[in-house]
């Protein structure tokens, strides 16, 4: 499926519904996510250790704090539509975030809130009945304690038996900081297989990823799964 967003955008106007909370407000995909939401008219408290990144923006609410702690997790999705978990599986301490995503469903639930996670896609099937992508023999190794980190919060969302309605959006295999690209206002999803293109690149840019992770806040479409995105 490839989504024009100049399509996505009209049928998204007059929304007046979302309120989101975005944990890792300020990394790469979370940034990307907050200036998307907020360039539609929604409301977005980004949340970081440090919030000092962030300009001050209309319809933006800057919250600093730490992820990790539940009270602190608990008090700021309050009033929250849609919870947006975007951190890495690994923190630079080492302490991992599988441990600690109980707080995020938690706290989804207690509000009532949809619950959205910035994937990897490292657990991506390379075919339709092939190995996920972190088990192939060209995955660098130094990925790999991330992306299987990463899919195990997947892995237990998948046997959980919350009611909250979680989804959980994996992008293309070059997506990262790196490799930033730029806005096309297109991108294709898929369910379980990574997509490629013809030549196959599996790339998306931050603002592109962002236009389909804010489409599915707008219009809800995928409810207790996960979906990949790319060009």
């Amino acid at each position: 499926m490839t989504v024009n967003v100049t399509d996505a955008q009209n049928v998204h106007e007059g929304n007046t519904m979302t309120n989101i909370v975005v944990f890792g407000g300020t990394g790469y995909a979370g940034s990307a996510i907050t200036h998307e939401a907020l360039s539609r008219g929604l409301t977005v408290t980004a949340v970081a250790r440090d919030t000092s990144k962030l300009e001050p923006a209309e319809g933006l609410t800057l919250a600093q704090g730490d992820a990790f702690d539940a009270d602190f997790v608990s008090e700021v999705t309050k009033g929250a539509d849609v919870v947006v978990v975007s951190l890495h599986a690994v923190q630079a301490d080492g302490s991992e975030l599988k441990d600690k995503f109980q707080h995020f469903v938690d706290a989804a639930a207690a509000a009532g809130a949809r619950l959205g996670i910035v994937g990897g896609a490292g657990s991506m099937r390379v075919s339709e009945d092939g190995p996920r992508l972190f088990d192939t023999d060209g995955f660098p190794d130094a990925f790999k304690g991330e992306a299987k980190s990463h899919a195990q919060i997947l892995d237990a969302l998948r046997v959980s038996d919350t009611q909250v309605d979680w989804f959980y959006v994996s992008p293309a295999a070059a997506f990262g900081s790196y490799n930033p690209g730029e806005r096309r206002g297109t991108y294709r999803a898929s369910d379980e297989v990574l997509l490629a293109d013809a030549a196959g690149n599996s790339d998306i840019s931050g603002a592109d990823y962002a236009i389909a992770f804010v489409d599915e806040i707008v219009t809800p479409a995928h409810h207790q799964t996960r979906f990949g995105v790319a060009y």
